[in-house]
């Protein structure tokens, strides 16, 4: 967030104006150091003005494009209508099998291969049959086929994103939010925000709070004072949700996502999957005499190009069917939404996972037998470890998808607030240079006011931190050595010098 109850150049406690001659040189530096708050109060005030100033265009980017995204999923529903949804008159009848429907998809897109199937998750909704390997598609993307799961009518397609279902609309704004559409080195602008948002969002809370403490609130305030009283009460309004964007967008980003990851995958909290090998060549007869002969790598399930096709039309030997798989998993509670995905080979097993992310999250499978539908394995939510399950919610929560549209409003609102956040600061910082009566700054060199046993336990803090975030301790390094340098000029040249 630019500038969280941010105080871009927040008022009290600073140095009165300039003296009208400058001050002697042993004036630029106490002679001592002050204890607790007041000594960190300066350091802390800067960082957060130069922070807000600095980083807030990279804020308002993604606060805007959040706000876009978060707005995604009610346009979607409307844009895509006759895709997602049957005619009225068809709702309510009797689902044709699930090979019927693969087929009429097939035979209006034979290109590409399936690679999963969705069924119609609820009545009047069309089913999904997802196609890879489309010659001119997106490789990263599966050409989403809609059927009408009661008459078997092909309603259309569209380019699928990602496990959520994103189509095209919501996909576009979801990588103008992640990337700005700049592939992997546009990801640099988000995790940039991302890790400095809780820092801004922190300080200004902080900073809020001492100055309540510290005076009165006033009333019927005007001008920097009135912009600074409203900039200050939202940021502690929005300090926790901001806070948790923070936290969960960084998750998934480059740099420190993947420290996040390796620290998952350390400690034993990685996200499991279930395994898809069978027994090659085993028959009817065989399933389940030793479910877990043959593991393979959980990505074998992704159905690929090799035999899922030919287990998607019933043309392999001994294979169940789509519909008999379903049911399997229908026996072991999946209900719906669900994904079936066919076995990528010889060796590979039916994956059926549901694929619900709003609360309660459904996110059981299991692998079935492509010879005699029988479950080899299932894999509950439930059995997942703690800090795979928070990572599941906290990234559903902040895509939107977690609490339905209660958690799209709230982000809306966050969004929102964060922009005007980023409005009242610059403004603050207007209003102050053209003759505000809250006087200058703090000075620079505000670090060197910080006694040594907070200074050296603060500096190795930020040390590890900006090690596993580098896009937080990078810049933060070189602000302190510019505060640093420009303190030093200044002492020398006997003055005090302001932001």
């Amino acid at each position: 967030m630019s500038a969280e109850p941010t105080v871009l150049a927040e008022g009290e406690g600073r140095e009165p104006a300039e003296p009208s001659k400058p001050p002697h040189a042993s004036e630029t530096r106490p002679a001592a150091k002050r204890p607790g708050w007041a000594s960190l109060r300066p350091l802390v005030l800067r960082l957060h003005f130069y922070a807000g100033l600095l980083i807030a265009p990279f804020l308002l980017v993604a606060a805007t494009t959040g706000l876009l995204y978060a707005c995604s999923y009610q346009v979607e529903r409307f844009v895509y209508a006759d895709e997602l949804r049957v005619p009225v008159a068809a709702a309510g009848q009797s689902e044709l099998p699930l090979k019927r429907q693969v087929a009429a998809a097939r035979k209006a897109h034979p290109e590409g291969t399936v690679s999963a199937v969705r069924p119609a998750p609820e009545e009047g909704a069309t089913t999904r049959v997802l196609l890879s390997g489309v010659p001119g598609a997106d490789p990263d993307r599966t050409l989403a086929v809609f059927v009408n799961p009661y008459t078997a009518e092909v309603r259309g397609a569209l380019e699928q994103y990602g496990a959520s279902g994103a189509l095209p609309l919501r996909t576009w704004i979801s990588e103008l939010h992640r990337d700005l559409h700049l592939g992997e080195p546009g990801r640099l602008y988000s995790e940039l925000a991302g890790s400095w948002l809780w820092v801004i969002a922190g300080g200004g809370l902080v900073l809020w709070f001492g100055r309540r403490r510290s005076r009165r609130k006033r009333r019927n305030t005007t001008g920097r004072s009135r912009t600074l009283s409203l900039h200050g009460a939202v940021g502690a309004w929005t300090a926790a949700g901001l806070f948790f964007l923070s936290a969960t967008g960084l998750t998934w980003s480059t740099y420190a996502g993947q420290s996040v990851a390796d620290l998952r995958e350390a400690i034993g909290q990685t996200t499991p999957a279930v395994t898809a090998g069978v027994e090659p060549g085993a028959g009817p007869g065989a399933a389940g005499a030793d479910e877990h002969s043959g593991h393979g790598a959980a990505g074998g399930a992704a159905g690929g190009p090799g035999g899922s096709a030919d287990a998607v039309s019933g043309e392999r030997a001994a294979d169940v069917g789509l519909d008999a798989v379903l049911k399997s998993a229908r026996g072991q509670g999946l209900s719906d939404p669900v994904e079936i995905v066919p076995p990528a080979d010889a060796s590979s097993a039916y994956v059926v996972k549901q694929v619900q992310r709003s609360w309660p999250e459904k996110q059981d499978s299991v692998a079935v037998h492509p010879a005699n539908g029988q479950v080899t394995e299932v894999l509950r939510f439930d059995d997942y470890p703690v800090l795979a399950k928070l990572t599941r919610w906290g990234i559903d929560a902040h895509a939107g998808s977690l609490f339905g549209l209660v958690n799209q409003i709230a982000l809306a609102a966050l969004a929102l607030g964060l922009i005007l956040l980023i409005v009242w600061g610059y403004r603050m910082w207007w209003q102050r240079g053209r003759g505000s009566s809250f006087g200058r700054p703090m000075a620079r060199g505000a670090w060197q006011d910080v006694p040594a046993y907070v200074l050296v336990p603060l500096m190795a803090a930020i040390a590890v931190l900006g090690y596993f975030v580098p896009l937080l301790g990078i810049p933060l390094a070189a602000f302190l050595a510019v505060d640093v340098v420009l303190g030093e000029v200044a002492y020398r040249r006997g003055r005090r010098t302001y932001a």
